[in-house]
């Protein structure tokens, strides 16, 4: 469907297969073939990608498969071994939508709330007031992420609970002194409301964001991303690659790790036998 958006102007008929067993294979490709379509597939299953793809092109029906070369490379990546077992990315259960909990999630861990759950986030986004925090927090959370999100105050470090958690999930959010002024100015005029503390004075705000970057900067040094003139969506896909290829970076190093501390023990292994050989001459 994502695909067929950029064609507003073709109308297409788009037929849907889901919870796939090989013996229904043979009947949609010959529906595919006397349809002149293309078949797409997200088959999760070896198995059932092997069978399609097979009949498939003894038809000579076109066949797109959209996971089995990311779940090869993954495979290669990560060293392991997909599960290949269909349905498990979302519960079975059709009353249980996990996008539901983690929006409540986000909702209770809004502006700093409950702290003491912080662990139990996949992410926590830190920022001075009015750098979309919450609104980016709720966007996330629709799609399935519990997000925390707590404030960055001028010259006041926050919870010791961020620095007991995972510092894998935590982003800095930071903002152009003169974008921030101009939105929290246009707050006070539009909610009528009093400014407090050099709220909207753009030297203090300046300070103010200063002072936040400098403070994700200091170890253990939490990635920062500028929201200037972004949309909520475009700040949260950097949010996700920011944080998807820090993780894969970690899981790099970790492997590389390994790897050096096997060689170590071969070695060790290999000066132990090479020195029991001597002694036994």
């Amino acid at each position: 469907e994502a695909v067929l958006a950029q064609f507003p102007k073709v109308s297409v008929d788009l037929r849907k297969f889901p919870h796939l067993t090989k013996g229904k294979i043979p009947e949609i490709v010959q529906e595919a073939k006397k349809l002149n379509g293309i078949i797409v597939y997200t088959l999760v299953s070896p198995a059932l990608r092997e069978s399609l793809l097979q009949s498939a092109l003894t038809n000579n029906v076109p066949a797109i498969d959209l996971l089995g070369p990311l779940l090869f490379r993954m495979e290669e990546f990560l060293h392991l071994h997909p599960k290949g077992i269909p349905g498990i990315f979302l519960p079975s259960l059709p009353e249980y939508d996990p996008r539901i909990e983690a929006i409540n999630f986000s909702v209770d861990h809004d502006d700093g709330q409950n702290i003491a759950s912080l662990d139990h986030a996949d992410i926590v986004i830190l920022g001075v007031s009015r750098t979309s925090k919450t609104p980016l927090s709720i966007y996330l959370s629709s799609r399935g992420w519990k997000v925390a999100n707590i404030p960055i105050i001028s010259k006041v470090k926050p919870f010791a609970e961020v620095y007991q958690i995972s510092q894998k999930k935590i982003i800095g959010l930071t903002i152009k002194p003169e974008q921030l002024t101009g939105i929290r100015r246009h707050r006070i005029e539009k909610f009528h409301l009093k400014p407090k503390n050099n709220y909207s004075d753009f030297t203090s705000v300046e300070k103010e964001i200063s002072f936040a970057e400098s403070f994700f900067k200091e170890p253990p040094s939490w990635p920062i991303i500028d929201v200037t003139n972004k949309s909520i969506e475009e700040i949260a896909q950097e949010v996700i690659s920011t944080l998807t290829l820090l993780s894969m970076k970690n899981l790099q190093n970790k492997n590389q790790e390994e790897k050096s501390d096997r060689k170590q023990k071969m070695n060790k292994n290999h000066e132990e036998k090479k020195d029991r050989e001597q002694d036994a001459e």
